[in-house]
């Protein structure tokens, strides 16, 4: 023990807390701010070089933001742990160990108190992109080729029913040309949510057509065909789509929760250094 040191006893308990507050917002602040920068900066960039016309294509623009995230929270969150360990109070007689320790914990917190902030801030984009990844779940679980096929979901299969009742065993010709569309747009929508357009209803519609179209029966049936085979790569089309979006919004998600975990040990180690500099 060194001249005009006083020895504690062992039971000494220091009367200051072991949390500097005022460094750990000091810190968060730092790095919410850090972190709307990256985030509108990147977000700018993605819409200079993002075109419906041209440009990169969606799985490049995907791949980007997820890497563009990743930088933004590892740079957001040392930015923040560094500046909550350099400017937390000095705590005389402490043992390095714990001295370690609390640097950790307030490089830590200061990630975390961020974290809650940026989320906050960006409350609208978060939920909007989260909304739009639970749609895409609920559109594959509940069946996406019924909710492609139809605009107007199971009104159309209600309507179809209808017409199935009151049908005829040849079509009518007169009427307005509308009635005879919607009544095809139904039968169809009816085919392709439940797997495929009955040869009966295939007959009909052949009927129909060469009546209102007045051409062959051969062609009419021909374009029957032609256009249930177009509505049916339009629903998987839509299917596929679905369970694109469906895998881009988990493969976000765990980017993201990874990206956190490591921004938060980032933030943790670089308190622990900036504590380290500031007491040498």
């Amino acid at each position: 023990m060194s001249l005009g040191e006083t020895e504690l006893p062992a039971t000494y308990q220091s009367p200051v807390s072991a949390i500097s507050w005022g460094a750990i917002l000091g810190g968060a602040a730092g790095a919410a701010a850090v972190s709307l920068i990256l985030v509108l900066l990147g977000t700018g960039f993605g819409l200079a070089i993002a075109s419906p016309w041209s440009g990169p294509t969606a799985t490049a623009v995907g791949v980007t933001a997820a890497v563009w995230l990743v930088i933004t929270q590892w740079l957001s969150s040392g930015i923040g742990g560094y500046i909550a360990g350099r400017l937390r109070t000095h705590w005389a007689s402490v043992h390095a160990d714990e001295v370690y320790f609390r640097d950790t914990a307030h490089g830590f917190l200061a990630w975390a108190v961020a974290t809650l902030v940026t989320v906050g801030v960006l409350a609208s984009a978060a939920s909007g992109a989260i909304g739009a990844g639970a749609r895409a779940v609920s559109a594959v679980g509940g069946g996406a080729v019924q909710a492609a096929a139809s605009t107007a979901g199971p009104a159309l299969a209600r309507s179809y029913d209808i017409d199935s009742l009151f049908r005829r065993a040849q079509p009518v010709v007169q009427g307005e040309e509308g009635q005879a569309a919607a009544e095809a747009g139904r039968i169809i929508a009816n085919g392709i949510a439940q797997g495929e357009v009955p040869e009966a209803d295939r007959a009909y519609l052949a009927q129909l057509v060469a009546a209102r179209a007045e051409i062959p029966p051969a062609e009419a049936r021909s374009r029957v065909d032609a256009a249930v085979t177009r509505a049916q790569q339009a629903a998987e089309q839509a299917k596929q789509a679905a369970e694109t979006a469906r895998k881009s919004a988990a493969t976000t998600a765990l980017f993201t929760a990874l990206s956190m975990l490591i921004g938060a040990f980032i933030a943790a180690t670089a308190a622990a250094l900036a504590g380290r500099s500031r007491d040498t």
